[in-house]
C-alpha cells in the first residue's frame, strides 16, 4: 500500500518507528543532542470512597533508585474513587540488574504511597517511553514532504511531567506551517521550516527555561542535580548564560555485569505488590495470531557476545512486559521473544546497547487495550 501526500505529519509518539527511519535518511538529528528517555509503569487501582481524596497530587523522586540513577514517582487521585499511580526511570541508568517494573513495585511500599492503596484494587497496567531530552535535543524538525510534532519530537516539559500542552501546541505550529507551504505561488510545495516557526512561539521560551534540568541530574546525581535545578529555577528563572548538554545516548550508558551488583527485588504480596504476568494481563494487550513477529533481532550472535555474556541479558529486566527471557539449550542460554506480551513501550528498542533490537509496528494492528484513565 502506497499513501501519497504533499505534507505528512508525524505524531508518533516518543522513540517513532516512521520517525527513526526519517530521521535517519534526512539526517535530523545533525548537531543537536542525543535524545534521552525515561520508562514509566503505572497502574490504576479503584479505592474505597472514605479514602479517596480528589484533586490530591503527590510527586516524589530519588528512592529507591540509586543516587546515579534518575527517577521518580507520581500518585493522582481523580475520577470515581480511582488513584492513578506511576514511577518513571531514567532509561541512561547504569546497573544492568535494575528492574523499572520491580523498582515502581518498591515504590508502593514506602509509608507515603502504602497508605493510599489500602483495601484497593488494581484495575490497569502500563508502560511507556517518554522523551526526556528537552530543548537540546529537538531535531531538525522539517523534511521533504513532511513535519515532526508532539513527543516523536521530544517536546516533554521534564520537570512539570507534562507534555499534552506542547504537544497540542506544536501541532498547532505543524498546521501553520503546512497551510504556508502548500499555499507557495505557482501551486508549488515550498520547504517547510517549523524549527523557524518554533522559535517564534511560546514552546520554545517554555522548553529553553527547563533544559538543564534533566541532564543536571545525569551530570551530578540526584542530590547535587536536585541542588542545581532549584537554583537553576529560583535564581536564574531558567536563563542561566550556559547550556549542560546530554553526552552519550541511552544505550551505552550500562555498566558490564561483572563490574555491577545485582539488586535483591523482593517476591511480591499480591495485594500490594505484584509479579508481572498478572500486571500484564491487566493492560489488556493482544496480538492477532499467525503475524509476523513485531520485534526483531537482527543479529544473535552479537546478541551472545554482548547481551549475554557482558551485560547479563538486561533486556530480561528492562522490559516491562516479560518479553524478553532466556531459555537453556545445549549451546547455553538463547533469548526467546514473547512478542505477544508487548505493551509497545518502545524501551528495547531505545536501551539494547548495540541497537540490535528494532521494534516495528505489529502488522496486525495488536496491542495493550487501555480504558479511559490510563
Amino acid at each position: 500500500m502506497i499513501l501519497r501526500a504533499r505534507q505528512t505529519i508525524l505524531a508518533e509518539g516518543a522513540r517513532g518507528s516512521v520517525t527513526k527511519a526519517i530521521m535517519a535518511r534526512y539526517h535530523l538529528r545533525e548537531n543537536v543532542d542525543p535524545q534521552t528517555y525515561g520508562l514509566g509503569v503505572k497502574e490504576v487501582w479503584e479505592v474505597p470512597p472514605e479514602q479517596h481524596r480528589p484533586g490530591f497530587v503527590q510527586h516524589s523522586f530519588g528512592w529507591p533508585l540509586d543516587d546515579q540513577t534518575y527517577g521518580g514517582a507520581f500518585l493522582y487521585h481523580f475520577g470515581e474513587n480511582l488513584v492513578s499511580f506511576g514511577f518513571v526511570v531514567g532509561l541512561d541508568y547504569q546497573n544492568p540488574y535494575l528492574s523499572p517494573f520491580q523498582e515502581m513495585q518498591r515504590v508502593k511500599t514506602h509509608p507515603a504511597f502504602a497508605e493510599h492503596f489500602k483495601n484497593g484494587r488494581r484495575l490497569i497496567y502500563g508502560a511507556r517511553a517518554l522523551s526526556e531530552g528537552g530543548f537540546q535535543s529537538i531535531p531538525r524538525l522539517s523534511f521533504p514532504g513532511g513535519m515532526l510534532t508532539g513527543d516523536t519530537a521530544g517536546f516533554l516539559n521534564v520537570p512539570k511531567i507534562k507534555g499534552t500542552h506542547t504537544a497540542m501546541k506544536s501541532g498547532m505550529l505543524a498546521a501553520e506551517e503546512a497551510a504556508s507551504v502548500l499555499d507557495a505561488p505557482g501551486g508549488r510545495v515550498a520547504t517547510s521550516d517549523l524549527n523557524a516557526r518554533l522559535e517564534k512561539s511560546w514552546l520554545a521560551d517554555e522548553l529553553y527555561k527547563a533544559r538543564n534540568f534533566r541532564p543536571a541530574f545525569a551530570r551530578w546525581g540526584t542530590r547535587l542535580g536536585a541542588i542545581y535545578a532549584g537554583l537553576d529555577t529560583l535564581l536564574f528563572r531558567g536563563r542561566a548564560p550556559w547550556t549542560l548538554h546530554h553526552r552519550h545516548p541511552d544505550n551505552i550508558s550500562l555498566q558490564p555485569a561483572a563490574t555491577s551488583k545485582a539488586i535483591p527485588y523482593p517476591k511480591p504480596d499480591g495485594s500490594l505488590t505484584f509479579d508481572l504476568t498478572s500486571s500484564v494481563y491487566l493492560s489488556g494487550t493482544n496480538h492477532e495470531e499467525g503475524q509476523p513477529v513485531h520485534l526483531k533481532l537482527r543479529d544473535e550472535a552479537l546478541w551472545k557476545a554482548v547481551n549475554r555474556d557482558f551485560y547479563d541479558c538486561p533486556e530480561t529486566r528492562y522490559c516491562p512486559a516479560g518479553v524478553y527471557e532466556t531459555i537453556e539449550v545445549p549451546e547455553g542460554r538463547a533469548l526467546q521473544i514473547n512478542a505477544q506480551n508487548c505493551v509497545h513501550c518502545k524501551s528495547c528498542d531505545i536501551k539494547d546497547p548495540e541497537q540490535n533490537i528494532d521494534w516495528r509496528p505489529p502488522e496486525g494492528g495488536g496491542g495493550p487495550n487501555y480504558p479511559a484513565g490510563m
